[in-house]
């Protein structure tokens, strides 16, 4: 029975049983977090939900004060998600560290928990959300569901499990609630609205209602996963074979299973499936020197769901994320991409100009590549020459990752006006109570 599997991995699962790299990518998870929630809580979107919740309780709100640990996970949760460059994984198609860490990070300050039950959390919820993710796609997308919603409340749900030491009964009631709150359609993603940043706050807020309800008692059903109206049925796809972190002889896991280690990082603050025409566009314009001026058109063509973000004029700032020939537009303009870019879009700075040599095609070629890559070619037309380039995953994937140094000036990027140095306690993240990191980071941050 799967979701009892998963039960019994949450329960079973220890610090002692993970493995150096894995920590040190849980710290990395953690790292990206801070800097894209402390950037992301001054946003719009994170600024009604905090005007919504009550002041006061244990736990912290990026970037405010504190709050009880479902009105800070949720408040975290939007922050982190709003301005898209959260963490992913490609192939669960969700957003997992948006959905964990704001659960995960709430309940270890309210319950004064130490530095390795937190990354242990973490990677026990990005392990149940992912492989959920994984189980699910490619008819969950399909069907219109939005991964970060419906599974990272799984995921939510195992890290918030796991902070409050549930046995494996209250787990399984855990999942058993979290699994039939989940939610959040694609409708909300690519319409531009903010709903899309909702999605992985309540994953985070509802996770911790889910554990803190199944420690008192409440019961939720023991097969929501794979019963017969439950989320494969209803909401996906049910594969005959699912591969759930196994132990191996010598009471170990091997470091290949934990997929926290496949997770990217995001550049530019737009849907991930429009990273690779933006890195190949950059890399063009800025390698072969080409003129603003000089170009006459831009084709590119990529796989199918990236060419579906086709939507030449986007109302909203969260349009523009999900939109290729605007994004695409602006960093042709810019020589890059960046969140202050989403902000001040002038279609008379010459943005539509450009937009409109866009043209958008589907390669069936490279859609076959899908998901295990997510190709895009780009080809400039200038006034004298064409220029064509390929590339199969954007800058920030497993394969391609951002190093350490790299996350810190994405950090120092978004959050100028923070001296990093303070993150150094980061690298000792395992032997820090989360009370005093946070109170730390908290003077910090403001």
């Amino acid at each position: 029975m799967i979701t009892r599997d998963l039960a019994e991995f949450i329960a079973s699962a220890s610090y002692q049983d993970l493995p150096e790299k894995v920590v040190d990518q849980a710290k990395l998870c953690f790292l990206d977090f801070l800097g894209v929630s402390l950037k992301g809580c001054r946003s719009e979107s994170a600024g009604i939900v905090r005007e919504i919740i009550s002041a006061g309780g244990d736990s912290t709100v990026i970037g405010g004060d504190t709050a009880t640990p479902m009105d800070a996970a949720l408040v975290n949760g939007v922050s982190a998600h709003c301005l898209d460059l959260d963490d992913g994984h490609r192939l669960a198609q969700l957003h997992p560290g948006a959905c964990i860490i704001p659960a995960a990070l709430a309940l270890s300050e309210s319950c004064e928990k130490s530095g390795e039950e937190f990354i242990t959390a973490m990677v026990v919820g990005y392990q149940v959300s992912i492989q959920m993710g994984m189980f699910l796609n490619p008819g969950h997308r399909q069907k219109g569901f939005h991964s970060t919603g419906t599974c990272g409340i799984l995921g939510a749900a195992a890290a918030a499990s796991k902070i409050i030491d549930l046995d494996e009964e209250e787990i399984l009631n855990a999942l058993g609630l979290a699994g039939t709150q989940a939610a959040g359609l694609l409708e909300s993603d690519h319409s531009g609205s903010m709903a899309k940043h909702l999605h992985a706050g309540k994953a985070a807020q509802s996770g911790v209602l889910s554990a803190l309800l199944a420690k008192k008692g409440f019961t939720g059903a023991h097969t929501i996963i794979e019963g017969k109206e439950g989320l494969f049925q209803t909401m996906g796809d049910l594969k005959e074979e699912t591969n759930l972190l196994q132990k191996s002889g010598s009471g170990k896991y091997s470091p290949e299973e934990f997929e926290i280690l496949r997770v990217y990082f995001k550049k530019y603050p737009v849907c991930r499936h429009l990273h690779s025409s933006l890195d190949v566009t950059i890399n063009l314009m800025k390698n072969k020197n080409i003129k603003i001026a000089d170009i006459q058109d831009i084709t590119v063509e990529t796989y199918e769901i990236a060419a579906r973000h086709n939507e030449y004029h986007p109302q909203t700032v969260e349009g523009i994320r999900q939109s290729l020939p605007v994004s695409l537009a602006l960093a042709v303009m810019r020589g890059n991409l960046n969140s202050e870019d989403m902000e001040r879009v002038n279609p008379d700075d010459g943005t539509s100009e450009v937009s409109r040599k866009i043209q958008i095609k589907c390669d069936k070629n490279l859609n076959h590549l899908y998901p295990q890559k997510r190709p895009s070619k780009v080809t400039i037309k200038t006034t004298d020459r064409i220029y064509t380039e390929r590339i199969d995953l954007a800058k920030g994937e497993p394969e391609n990752p951002f190093t350490k140094d790299e996350l810190l000036n994405k950090f120092s990027n978004l959050n100028p006006q923070v001296d990093v140095n303070i993150l150094k306690t980061l690298d000792d993240l395992e032997y820090i109570h989360i009370n005093e990191l946070m109170s730390t980071l908290n003077q910090g941050f403001k």
